[in-house]
C-alpha cells in the first residue's frame, strides 16, 4: 500500500460517542500520526477526504444504545440517523470497520492497532 504521508496519516471518524477520541489518544501515545475527522457533523460528504485525506481510514460504529449508554447524550433517534447519514461516503470508503457496541476501549485499540499495522506493513 502506497502512502502520501510519511508517517501514514490515519484519519478517524464515527458516531458521537463511539470512541473516536479514546482511540485517538491511544494510538498517539503509541506514536501513531492519527486526526479525527469530524465527518459526523459536515453535511459535506467527503470532507474526510477534503480536509485531511488519510492514508487509512478506520470507521468506528456503534449503536444508538450504546451511544446513551456511553455518554449523557441528549439526541433523539433521528439526530443519530442523521449522523449515520452523513458518515455514508466515508464508511463506505473506510479500510477498516470496528463495531464498538460490545468491546472495551483497550479492544478497540488493540483491535484497530493490529489490523491498521496489518495496512501499513503490507
Amino acid at each position: 500500500m502506497a502512502f502520501k504521508h510519511d508517517p501514514p496519516l490515519i484519519g478517524i471518524v464515527g458516531v458521537c460517542a463511539s470512541g473516536k477520541s479514546t482511540l485517538i489518544s491511544e494510538l498517539q501515545r503509541l506514536g501513531y500520526c492519527c486526526r479525527h475527522i469530524a465527518q459526523e457533523h459536515s453535511y459535506v460528504q467527503n470532507m474526510w477526504q477534503r480536509l485531511t485525506n488519510p492514508d487509512v481510514l478506520v470507521y468506528l460504529s456503534a449503536s444508538y444504545e450504546t451511544t446513551l449508554a456511553r455518554r449523557n447524550l441528549n439526541w433523539t433517534l433521528h439526530e443519530y440517523q442523521v449522523q449515520l447519514d452523513r458518515l455514508n461516503h466515508a464508511r463506505q470508503n473506510a479500510h477498516l470497520l470496528i463495531d464498538t457496541d460490545h468491546l472495551s476501549a483497550l479492544e478497540v485499540a488493540q483491535t484497530a492497532i493490529e489490523r491498521i499495522d496489518k495496512l501499513i506493513s503490507t
